[in-house]
């Protein structure tokens, strides 16, 4: 375990490096050279006080900083923090590579030598202790603090699945499984418990090591103790209820002879002076010691992935109720605020600024310069998230001060920690014209959305605002990074390209048109000429509001990208101005509460490729034309292209789609005209021809460009743009028919979703008019009004805690926007959803009824309403079991509301050479070079691991696909381990129950089923199970192939009715999703027969086996091998039926003494479950390549 977890830790330190490390990347690294391929490692001994000289598995790229990390972690070091490394007496340098120390080989050793403290070093060690101490403790996961969060996994498993899983018992396993579901889990049970979600961890019960860990109150000391050494005291009381004082001293921990109340900082006698607290505490109590080890061996069991941080915060929506242990390290965090200030940097407070723009500028000439660089980014992205939201709840709970607090309170702006914080309402009527608060609170995450596009682009001198946008307590809060010198001028002098005014004064400049034409293309923002306050033009790249300052470090900035994508127009009514008959139809353009509803980037890039589609099938048809009409004389060929060209557009594209060759064979076609060169004026002719069809800003190469401004009130343009302006109102026509017409209809937003989201915004308003004191009675109350069948919901107002004698009247107006803070208790459920429904109507054009209607007409869940609405806004609740059926009594009360959560919207910046070899594995794997792709997929996940850390969504995919490779290519223990890692990641980074994690599980289950370990794959199976039916309940398409998992799982351990209960649910689930005749729901039909095979209930079986055999039969033919395999089958069962009946003949007519036959009745094979497992999760074998 040893030497692997080391690796682990080593590469998450690895990970926490600050990336502005003084790591001098390799002066010689080439292109080609993957530095991050660690194979050529070495082995160095360690040697450590009281302890043997043991090896770690070391490499050359490592820091020495690295080594400490693993100590601090290892069993039997890891209660040190303050020592150095030295090699042959000379002490090694934290920051170096392991590479450039003279004289360190294979073999060195590295002997461990404590350090004098400091109050630095000494805070470090107590913190250090306190994690130790609180290492198996969830409660830092439910408070949603430090970056921990929950995992459940190792609770089916019974710990670890790797080496350890084997001991698990193969062969005899079947009589000792029970397979037994609980109650609810079972097709058709309508109970809907919450108390699973989060099962029981053995090793979560508290292990007491210390009663009291703290600060004493006789810190700091005073002088003439300085001078002794002391740097600090703590006050403990063991668990055998002795109180002691402690002091920190240069030396290390002592004894001293200080109480309560008197003040001796003599050491006491003995006083046990150690280098460790761990071993001072060690010795003064014998339950500390005991309990100490026993934690810190449940500790390195456990797999690194449950406890290493994730990247960013995930909140838990339930939790039980936990106690709230003393904790000095928490409460000294909370009242100094910790400003941003991390351990490692030296002076206070960072300038988030200069570090988010620095790290942009890091070279990026070869691959390890791009991963410092792009680990640079990510370690400062992560951590200004994180500062940002710290930052905004404080703005919000009322504890920063503001800038400009003579104003109102909703116009009120905020500088905390160099963050720069504004609330998300219409200030000075800024957007009155585009819609008030509603395109105030719409603007922050437009902007977010321009922030991430340009981000991604990366182009080189060209900068955006760290941002990000908090959803608190019902306020919206923008939190940016500071551009120097910005507060001390005013905008208008400040900006000298883009408007202020929304366009009625509109400025460029040279050097911003250069860089913001580099991401023209990759955005597709036409460039453009708008009419000033003079009717002068002047050239964009970009909105109008988009706006360009340069800073006093000199940098270009742009701000304000809210419109950054064009219009969607089935949201903007424009006079005179009608949508395509597409979108007419279906009732658009919809009047919306604000202007600035645009089309998602994913759009966007969806109808250039579907456009694309269309250029290349426009060319090949109009070429395949050409050679039709070679024979036919010129005169009449140049008529053709004169009809062909005053044919409406609408129609040419019509009739180019469907007289369409083939993709490839267009594709062809168009290479042709390539290879050309466009010499050929036939050939260009056809190029200008699918251009002008499909919208094309070029006439001789397909280039489609939005005008980000058209339809922006106030902006006008020059009459000579005239015409380019209409084809640009038309592309955005074509875009918003193509959003409704092709997009929206391949997903629908479900009807819990739509509920909730209304819900989400009536709760915005409800919050900001409730103080403090009374949170947890709003939100209950809320959440009774909104869930609840109870009718005369009343809200309790909290003043039976808290009498005061004078009645403060003056503080009535402290919340942002507040105004009569018990108006909240006056809501009703009827109000509510005449509200919820209204808001449906408005915002989504969609009728709905009262609670109960809707759970009953669309068949919804309030255990799902609950979930959905709980995660949008950031509610708490207590985990507990809830009626809320119940006509006599409330179901939530205000002991029920936990906490309320931050909501968070950030960039995520991406590892883009990691990204490249991902995508070049997947593309690999398609092609059916198994061993290159999973190849490159391993190198995907080591560039990954460089980039963002052990812990990441995007390692979580890599994971997942390497054990689907590592499976089919029959490496089952491979595939189980990164399985597995894929589970717990993705429980960690992207929470216990999301959709992913549910899916994470059933591709577990199957790897477990494929090592033999069949009671841990039905666990799992269980727990997916479970998971879904909170989430969204049995009627979903995707329950149909978890059940058909389960069923066929429980066939294989001959649990043959509980298997048809799974089969059947199945099969009818698969009917309704996808039609009686789909071939899914012949291979249910066919699951289902076999089970009733291995019952000998032959009858139903060739029911179930003919429906099979008629479907594959209409489907793919007599000839294909499915419906031959099911012919076969059929023939088989018929056999098995008629020697069944001959032989109970045979008992009636000759009674006991018959002569039978032996039956054959077998149990199916492991290896024949598999093979249908294997198919129903579409995993097909492939002769390797």
């Amino acid at each position: 375990m040893n030497g692997d977890a080391g690796h682990d830790q080593a590469e998450e330190a690895d990970s926490k490096q600050d990336g502005n490390a003084d790591a001098d990347p390799a002066e010689d690294a080439n292109e080609q050279e993957v530095i991050v391929i660690q194979d050529t490692g070495f082995t160095v001994k360690i040697q450590a006080p009281g302890t043997e000289p043991f090896d770690l598995q070391v490499s050359p790229q490592e820091m020495v900083q690295e080594i400490h990390q693993v100590l601090m972690d290892r069993e039997d070091t890891c209660h040190r923090t303050c020592f150095s490394l030295q090699l042959d007496g000379n002490v090694l340098d934290n920051f170096a590579e392991l590479k450039s120390i003279e004289g360190l080989q294979e073999g060195s050793l590295l002997k461990v030598v404590e350090e004098p403290y400091t109050v630095r070093e000494a805070r470090i060690h107590v913190r250090h202790i306190r994690d130790l101490l609180k290492s198996l403790d969830p409660s830092d996961a439910y408070n949603g603090v430090d970056c921990n969060s929950l995992s459940f996994l190792s609770v089916f498993t019974d710990g670890d699945l790797g080496d350890t899983g084997k001991r698990k018992k193969k062969g005899n396993e079947l009589e000792q499984i029970d397979c037994t579901p609980p109650e609810h889990i079972l097709p058709g049970s309508k109970e809907r418990p919450l108390v699973p979600l989060q099962p029981q961890n053995k090793d979560w019960k508290p292990m007491q090591c210390l009663k009291v860990l703290t600060m004493s109150g006789w810190n700091p000391p005073p002088g003439n103790r300085k001078m002794h050494g002391d740097l600090m005291y703590l006050y403990i009381v063991t668990v055998e209820d002795r109180h002691v004082s402690i002091t920190a001293s240069t030396r290390g921990f002592y004894l001293n002879q200080s109480t309560t109340y008197v003040f001796n900082p003599k050491p006491a006698n003995p006083s046990f002076l150690s280098h460790s607290l761990v071993e001072l505490l060690s010795q003064i109590s014998a339950a500390f010691k005991k309990n100490f080890t026993a934690l810190q061996k449940k500790r390195v069991q456990r797999h690194p992935f449950e406890r290493i941080a994730t990247p960013f915060q995930v909140y838990s929506w339930t939790a039980p109720q936990i106690d709230h242990a003393m904790d000095c390290v928490r409460a000294e965090d909370a009242y100094t605020s910790r400003l941003g200030y991390e351990e490692h940097i030296p002076g206070q407070t960072r300038d988030w600024n200069e570090e988010l723009q620095t790290t942009r500028e890091l070279s990026r000439k070869n691959l390890p310069e791009r991963l410092l660089r792009e680990r640079a980014i990510f370690k400062v992205h992560s951590d200004f998230a994180a500062a940002a939201m710290r930052g905004a709840m404080a703005v919000i709970d009322g504890n920063v001060m503001a800038i400009n607090p003579g104003e109102e309170t909703r116009m009120q702006m905020f500088i905390w920690n160099n963050i720069f914080f504004s609330l998300g309402f219409d200030v000075r009527d800024h957007y009155r014209e585009l819609g008030g608060d509603a395109a105030a609170h719409a603007a922050p995450t437009n902007d977010l959305n321009g922030v991430r596009a340009y981000s991604a682009v990366d182009v080189e001198g060209l900068y955006t605002l760290g941002t990000v946008v908090v959803d608190y307590r019902g306020y919206r809060v923008t939190a940016q990074s500071i551009i120097p010198g910005i507060l001390e001028r005013e905008q208008e002098q400040s900006v000298i390209y883009g408007s202020i005014d929304f366009g009625k004064t509109v400025v460029s400049h040279p050097k911003y048109l250069e860089l913001l034409e580099k991401t023209s293309r990759p955005l597709k923002v036409q460039r453009h000429a708008v009419l000033n306050e003079k009717d002068t033009a002047v050239e964009l790249c970009s909105s109008v509001e988009c706006k360009g300052i340069i800073g006093n470090d000199g940098r270009h900035y742009i701000l304000d990208l809210l419109r950054t994508f064009p219009p969607d127009l089935n949201y903007l009514p424009v006079e005179g101005e009608e949508l395509a008959p597409e979108s007419q139809k279906l009732g658009f353009p919809r009047q919306h509460r604000h202007r600035l509803a645009c089309l998602r980037q994913e759009l966007i890039e969806a109808f250039v490729e579907h456009r694309y589609l269309l250029f290349m099938k426009m060319a090949a048809l109009q070429l395949m034309q050409q050679k039709a009409n070679k024979d036919k004389t010129a005169a009449l060929h140049d008529t053709s292209t004169a009809d062909a060209e005053s044919e409406s557009k609408p129609q040419a594209l019509e009739e180019a789609d469907e007289n369409i060759p083939g993709l490839a064979q267009a594709k062809e076609l168009a290479e042709s005209l390539a290879a050309e060169d466009g010499s050929d004026p036939k050939s260009r002719e056809v190029v200008l021809n699918a251009c002008k069809a499909v919208g094309s800003i070029s006439n001789t190469s397909f280039d489609i460009r939005f005008n980000p401004d058209i339809f922006s009130p106030g902006v006008r343009f020059s009459d000579d743009s005239t015409e380019d302006i209409q084809k640009q109102k038309q592309l955005l026509k074509d875009a918003a028919a193509f959003l409704v017409s092709c997009q929206v209809p391949s997903f629908r937003i479900g009807i819990s979703e739509l509920i909730t989201r209304c819900a989400k915004h009536i709760f915005k308003t409800y919050l900001q008019g409730v103080e403090l004191s009374a949170l947890s009675a709003a939100v209950s109350h809320f959440l009774n009004c909104l869930l609840s069948s109870f009718l005369d919901a009343v809200a309790h107002l909290p003043a039976d805690e808290l009498v005061s004698r004078r009645k403060n009247r003056k503080r009535r107006n402290r919340v942002p926007g507040g105004g009569d803070n018990t108006a909240w208790a006056s809501l009703t459920p009827s109000e509510l959803w005449k509200n919820i429904t209204s808001e449906a109507q408005s915002y989504y054009h969609f009728n709905l009824e009262s609670v109960d209607q809707a759970v009953e007409k669309y068949g919804l869940q309030k255990i799902t309403l609950l979930r959905e609405i709980s995660i949008k806004t950031g509610i708490q609740i207590l985990i507990k079991e809830y009626n809320f059926d119940s006509r006599h009594k409330p179901a939530f009360t205000e002991e029920d509301i936990l906490n309320i959560f931050p909501v968070v919207k950030h960039v995520n910046p991406k590892a883009s050479d990691a990204f490249h070899f991902f995508q070049s594995g997947q593309a690999k794997v398609q092609q059916g070079f198994l061993k290159e792709g999973c190849e490159l997929i391993s190198e995907a996940l080591n560039l990954f691991n460089n980039v963002y850390g052990a812990m990441h969504v995007e390692i979580c995919a890599c994971l997942r696909l390497l054990a689907r490779l590592n499976y089919i290519m029959g490496d089952h223990p491979e595939a189980l381990s990164n399985q597995q890692k894929a589970v717990l990641m993705s429980e960690r980074v992207l929470g216990i129950e999301h959709p992913n994690t549910i899916q994470e599980y059933m591709h577990l289950a199957l790897y477990c089923f494929a090592n033999g370990q069949l009671s841990t794959a039905l666990k799992l199976l269980y727990r997916a199970r479970y998971l879904m039916l909170v989430v969204c309940g049995e009627d979903h398409p995707e329950m149909a192939l978890l059940d058909s998992n389960i069923g066929l799982v429980l066939h294989g351990v001959m649990e043959y009715d509980l298997s048809l209960r799974f089969l059947e649910n199945a099969l009818a689930i698969n009917s309704k999703y996808h039609g009686p005749r789909s071939l899914k729901v012949a291979l249910s039909h066919h699951l289902v027969a076999r089970v009733y095979e291995s019952k000998a209930e032959f009858r139903s079986a060739l029911q179930h086996e003919k429906e099979g055999y008629t479907i594959y039969k209409n489907q793919v033919g007599e000839a294909h091998e499915k419906t031959k395999e099911s012919s076969e089958y059929l023939k088989y069962l018929t056999q098995q039926a008629v020697a069944l009946q001959r032989t109970m003949n045979e008992i009636y007519k000759n009674g006991s003494n018959a002569s039978i036959m032996p039956l054959k009745f077998t149990a199916p094979s492991m290896a024949s479950v598999l093979e249908q497992l294997n198919i129903i999760n579409g995993i097909i074998f492939i002769p390797l390549r």
